[in-house]
């Protein structure tokens, strides 16, 4: 342990009453672009609430940039933004800029309306100031959960299937908007065509690690094996 700006878990796990849901996992995060992948209910939402100081480890720790972030909010703040899956269940205020504003006071920010209102306007978003959440589409909804967020201006990302269900054009709006990002990201999703291009894959299966390794590498082997899976599945029964 000890590398400096990374994510690192060093024997970190989590069980719910005695069931494992994560394994101890040992992991050193410093690469840009990081992805990873595993078909639903291999933990790979829990390791991202790990990696976002969500929740603690039950064993093992996990740090960031040398930062307990779970027990430490404010750093937990600086060092990760996390995006998740339904952006409904990160919005909480009734307008835009009241959703933008709140993270940022949290922070401390003298002004968090006015920062708020720079953020959005940096996006090409001004006009969504006042405007109610309740009338964005999906898409719209975790642009403003991705504004939100980069407001506070972490260190580093976590989104978590953050294109699920959405359109293809709104798939390829939010891939050009993570594709500009300075910061390093971590995607988790079930689809390897949205980590195309990435520096690193991990590839996790019931709590554990299968494979972890250059992303064409990791990619090819987890498509064969669910290519593989879908092959013997019979739906006609």
């Amino acid at each position: 342990m000890g590398e400096a700006d990374a994510i690192e878990l060093d024997g970190a796990g989590y069980a719910v009453e005695s069931r494992e849901i994560l394994a101890p996992l040992t992991l050193c995060l410093v690469e840009r672009r990081i992805g990873i992948v595993g078909r639903n209910g291999s933990g790979k939402s829990t390791l991202a609430r790990l990696m976002a100081g969500l929740i603690a480890p039950t064993c093992g720790s996990v740090q960031v940039n040398g930062e307990d972030i779970y027990a430490d909010r404010a750093a937990a703040l600086r060092e990760v933004g996390i995006l998740f899956q339904n952006p409904d269940h990160q919005i909480i205020f009734p307008t835009c800029g009241e959703e933008v504003a709140f993270g940022l006071a949290q922070m401390g920010v003298s002004d968090p309306k006015g920062a708020a209102r720079a953020a959005l306007a940096e996006h090409g978003k001004a006009h969504w100031e006042g405007r109610p959440v309740g009338e964005l589409s999906g898409g719209q909804r975790h642009l403003l959960c991705l504004i939100a967020v980069l407001a506070m201006a972490p260190k580093r990302l976590l989104l978590d299937e953050p294109f699920a269900g959405l359109d293809i054009p709104t798939v390829r709006a939010l891939h050009r908007e993570i594709a500009r990002l300075k910061q390093q990201v971590v995607l988790i999703t079930h689809d390897p065509a949205a980590l195309a291009g990435f520096d690193r894959v991990i590839w996790l299966e019931a709590g554990g690690i299968r494979a972890d390794g250059p992303a064409a590498q990791v990619l090819a082997e987890f498509t064969t094996a669910m290519e593989g899976e879908d092959a013997g599945t019979d739906l006609a029964g």
